[in-house]
């Protein structure tokens, strides 16, 4: 409503526009997969859509965008690098993911699939992820009959990249090189995806309870020096 009372404004079309107070947004999303809840999704997915559930959990890249559409003219394993091009990403700048030792292995066996097709059919394959050598469209029925099957219905391809978010801030990655590889722009926009979880506030506690020993075991140390002194 404020926005096209201000594109009549500027057409002339309107004379002021009034004041219109905006609703609090309130969409901090909150879904994020365990490893075992991911386990028990990725066993009932089709075999042809589990490469691309792999990879999105690795990286936490846009399913439809920035997975299904990636080409094996994408994938440097000598350099070790999954890439995104500039002008393919939703802040249309460039990205690229390090091949970890789990997303090399799964894009291996892509590739093995791969040959395997392009050979019966005779043709090249250029996607990565594909169903006998077509592109992978969509697979929503798919995905939530397998939500379904694991006991965890309602979740979404989305959740995915809140997770590997959650999964690079556990490992300790410093958050410059974490928002870089998922593709977050502004620290704000990564911090709505970092969740701090029961088991990170756990480590936390356990983390500060380390710091008051150490605080503890210092103050009796320097008591016991300073009775030997006198």
């Amino acid at each position: 409503m404020r926005r096209a009372f201000r594109l009549g404004l500027k057409a002339g079309r309107v004379a002021q526009v009034p004041v219109i107070s905006l609703l609090r947004e309130n969409n901090t999303r909150k879904g994020f997969f365990e490893a075992a809840q991911f386990r028990a999704v990725f066993s009932h997915l089709p075999e042809r859509l589990r490469p691309v559930a792999e990879v999105a959990y690795e990286t936490g890249w846009r399913v439809r965008s920035e997975l299904l559409t990636r080409k094996w003219a994408h994938l440097d394993y000598d350099a070790g690098w999954l890439r995104l091009e500039p002008g393919e990403t939703k802040n249309g700048q460039g990205r690229m993911f390090p091949l970890t030792p789990t997303l090399r292995a799964v894009l291996e066996r892509q590739r093995e699939h791969t040959t395997a097709v392009e050979r019966k059919k005779s043709r090249i394959i250029p996607w990565v992820f594909h169903r006998n050598g077509k592109p992978i469209r969509d697979f929503r029925d798919a995905w939530q009959k397998a939500c379904r099957q694991a006991g965890c219905p309602g979740r979404i391809l989305h959740d995915f990249r809140r997770t590997a978010v959650r999964n690079l801030e556990r490992a300790g990655v410093p958050r410059s090189a974490a928002m870089a590889m998922v593709g977050h722009c502004t620290e704000s926009i990564y911090r709505r995806y970092a969740i701090v979880d029961e088991a990170m506030l756990k480590d936390g506690a356990l983390l500060l309870a380390d710091l008051h020993e150490a605080e503890r075991l210092a103050a009796e140390k320097r008591a016991r020096n300073g009775d030997k002194g006198q």
